[in-house]
This record gives C-alpha cells, sequence and structure tokens, in this order.
C-alpha cells in the first residue's frame, strides 16, 4: 500500500521552519552588528518567501492531503507526494534565488512557479474534498483554497511591477498588503481552522455542524483586506464597510472561542497537558489578533500600526509565529504525526519563550518610537531573541531522531 511516509514531511517540514529561523538571526545579526556579505533586503524576500512557501504553505499541503488518507485512492496519494517534492524544491529555489539576486528572473521563475503549484494543488485538492464527511471542514478547506489563490493576484502584481521596474508606492504597498492578508488572513488562518474542525468534528458533534463562526469570519475575509489599506484615506462609507468586517471576524472568532469553552472541549480532550497549555496560546493569540484588527479601524491607532515597522513586524510575528506556526507544530503532535518526547518539550519550551520576548521587545520598540525614544541594546536584545527561537526549533527538529521513524 502506497502511503505518504508523515515522518519524512515533518521532518522536511521542520526543517524549513528552522532555515526561515536562520534568517532570521543573520537579519537581526546585521541590525545589531556588522556582517557585510548578504544583503538585508535579499535576506529579507528570501526569508519572507521560504516562510510562506517552504515552511507554512508545504505543512499545510501535507496535513490537508493527510486529511483525506482514507478517502481516496494510493495512486492520488502518490500524485499528491510528487507535489510535496515539487512545492518545497520550488521554495529552496525562492530561497536561494532571493538570497543572490533579490528580485531577478530566476527569483521570479521560481515564484511563478510557486503560484502554479499552488493552482494544481487546488485543482487535484478541489474534487477530492467532495468526500470529506465533516461539512464544515470541507467549507474550511475550499475557502482557504480561494484565498490561497486569491492572494496570487497581490503576487502577480508585485511581480510584474519589479519585472517591469515601474515600481508606484501606492500599488506596490496595496500588492504586498493584498498577497500578506490572503495568505495569513485566507489561506493559512482558514487552512489551520479547516485542520482543527477535521480533528474535532470526529469527537464533537459542534464542530461537525455549526457554520455560524465560519460564515460570519469567511464572508466577511475579503472586505477585510480594506483595514490594510486605511492609509489610502478612502471615503468614510468605505471605512465603515472595513470596520463593519473586523467585527464580523471578531465574532466569528468569539463564536469559536465560546462553544469550545461551553463544551469543555480543553478538559476533554485526550492528550497531555502541555499540548493543552499549547492551544491556550494559541487562543490567546488569535484573540489578541482580532482585537488588534478590530482596533485598527480606529484612526489614530490605524497611523500608530502603519507608522511604525515594529510594530508591523510585531503584528506579523503575532500571526506568523505565535498563532500559526505554533497551531502547525502543536497539530502534529495532537495527531501523532511527531513523538511528543522530553526533547520536544525543551523545544517547544524555548519556541515558546522565544516568541513571547519576541513580541515583547517589538512592543518595546514600537511605542518607544512613537516618542523617539531609544531603548538601549534593543538590536542585541532582539538577536539573542532570534537565537533562541532558532534553538528551540532546531531541538524540535532533532527530537524527531530521538526514536525511530514511523509512517502513518
Amino acid at each position: 500500500m502506497i502511503r505518504l511516509k508523515s515522518n519524512k514531511w515533518i521532518i522536511i517540514s521542520f526543517f524549513s521552519l528552522f532555515i526561515v529561523a536562520v534568517l532570521g538571526v543573520i537579519m537581526r545579526y546585521k541590525i545589531a552588528y556588522s556582517f557585510p556579505f548578504l544583503d538585508q533586503k535579499n535576506i529579507q524576500h528570501a526569508h519572507s518567501h521560504f516562510a510562506f512557501a517552504g515552511w507554512i504553505s508545504q505543512t499545510l499541503f501535507f496535513f490537508l492531503t493527510r486529511s483525506l488518507r482514507s478517502l481516496i485512492t494510493d495512486k492520488k496519494f502518490m500524485y499528491y507526494n510528487y507535489l510535496l517534492w515539487a512545492n518545497w524544491v520550488t521554495a529552496l529555489g525562492m530561497l536561494i534565488c532571493f538570497m543572490l539576486q533579490g528580485y531577478g528572473f530566476y527569483s521570479i521563475l521560481f515564484s511563478s512557479l510557486s503560484i502554479l503549484i499552488s493552482f494544481v494543488f487546488t485543482i487535484m485538492f478541489w474534487p477530492d474534498i467532495k468526500h470529506h464527511p465533516n461539512i464544515i471542514t470541507r467549507q474550511w478547506f475550499k475557502w482557504a483554497l480561494i484565498f490561497m489563490l486569491l492572494s496570487s493576484l497581490g503576487t502577480l502584481s508585485l511581480t510584474l511591477m519589479m519585472a517591469t521596474k515601474n515600481i508606484h508606492q501606492h500599488t506596490y504597498l496595496a500588492s504586498v498588503y493584498w498577497y500578506l492578508h490572503f495568505q495569513y488572513n485566507g489561506w493559512f488562518f482558514f487552512g489551520c481552522m479547516g485542520l482543527l474542525y477535521d480533528y474535532l468534528g470526529k469527537k464533537y458533534a459542534y464542530f461537525a455542524t455549526n457554520l455560524l463562526a465560519f460564515r460570519l469570519i469567511a464572508y466577511s475575509c475579503v472586505p477585510a483586506y480594506g483595514l490594510s489599506i486605511l492609509w489610502m484615506h478612502l471615503p468614510i462609507w468605505i471605512e465603515i464597510v472595513f470596520a463593519l468586517a473586523a467585527m464580523a471576524q471578531a465574532l466569528g472568532w468569539g463564536n469559536i472561542l465560546y462553544y469550545a469553552y461551553k463544551q469543555k472541549i480543553l478538559k476533554e480532550l485526550d492528550f497531555i497537558q502541555p499540548l493543552k497549555w499549547l492551544l491556550v496560546i494559541i487562543a490567546i493569540a488569535g484573540s489578541i489578533k482580532f482585537v488588534l484588527q478590530l482596533g485598527s479601524t480606529i484612526p489614530a491607532v490605524s497611523q500608530l500600526a502603519f507608522g511604525f515597522r515594529s510594530i508591523v513586524i510585531a503584528y506579523l510575528h503575532l500571526v506568523l509565529l505565535a498563532f500559526i506556526s505554533l497551531f502547525l507544530v502543536t497539530y502534529a503532535y495532537m495527531t501523532k504525526l511527531s513523538i511528543f518526547n522530553k526533547y520536544s518539550f525543551a523545544g517547544i519550551a524555548i519556541f515558546v519563550v522565544g516568541i513571547l520576548l519576541n513580541e515583547l521587545l517589538l512592543g518595546i520598540q514600537g511605542i518607544a518610537s512613537i516618542g523617539y525614544i531609544l531603548i538601549p541594546f534593543i538590536n542585541e536584545s532582539l538577536f539573542f531573541v532570534s537565537l533562541l527561537l532558532m534553538s528551540g526549533i532546531g531541538i524540535i527538529l532533532m527530537s524527531q531522531f530521538a526514536l525511530p521513524s514511523k509512517s502513518n
């Protein structure tokens, strides 16, 4: 029987996350100290593109595929396996080319191939998900794919501007935020929620039937893009639509948390306590995310959010590290794709501490920037925290070799 080798793909995913962390360390080192050999902007492009394609999308592709394991043929699984390899090789191509040349012919080529792979995955996965017995899981997954494809319009716009050297500041920023919004608020978030509903829907009837939270978040996701372009000073009625979208998103998230609490799901889950604490941290991070989205509709708050780089980076890391990445790592242990041992515990503990310190320091730096206050040794401290993050992920990765490999 042909199967996806789960342990292999988890190791590749954790290795990809480790590479992302290494690039983060290099960037923080270049800010705090002297390191002239690599261009900071190129490293930043490599860091972000590989984080999205090589770590998060790669892992979501694998987890989504595995959710269909009992529903489709072995031959179809083999095709998914080929697609996973293609995506990872393409992500590595972006990593190398962006490091060496920034936006150039080869980096644009690999970016275009990455988009093509996302379309192929959607074409393959869309008819297969119809076989899934959980209607709400189907909806989360389908809309995740829709938003993934929508995000590619931002990439295509950026690629066109870079290729033609015809860059307009507002168009450039609007394209960047379009891509980011439909990646982390669309594809990443909906993919993770689909996985969560798939896991919980097998045990709790509510998670298999209730569509209210999904509808609130899904139908408001497109207009919620407007929260990323409030700096354009659009007509007031359009900004009201954006505010209503933010409110709908917050209500949808609140609905999920309320029913999870009402059904005492955290108490009844049959896995070890550290994983339950991780879910609590993820829930808190998600709650902060939606509260900040809602707060951004206040003009004064919006100006602060878009006016200071540290605040933007803190928000992105909150979503991508504390929420998305931590969920993917936790899900691997929840589903026993990874074995939780003492090394895993140590690595995750260091990783979580690194995330919390990173958010704290970036928050302090952002608030200080408002008053043009220079915080002593802030860059050195952030470099130290980046080492913590890399160390935690490295230990998580190495923990996979503490036990014999298993296929699931």
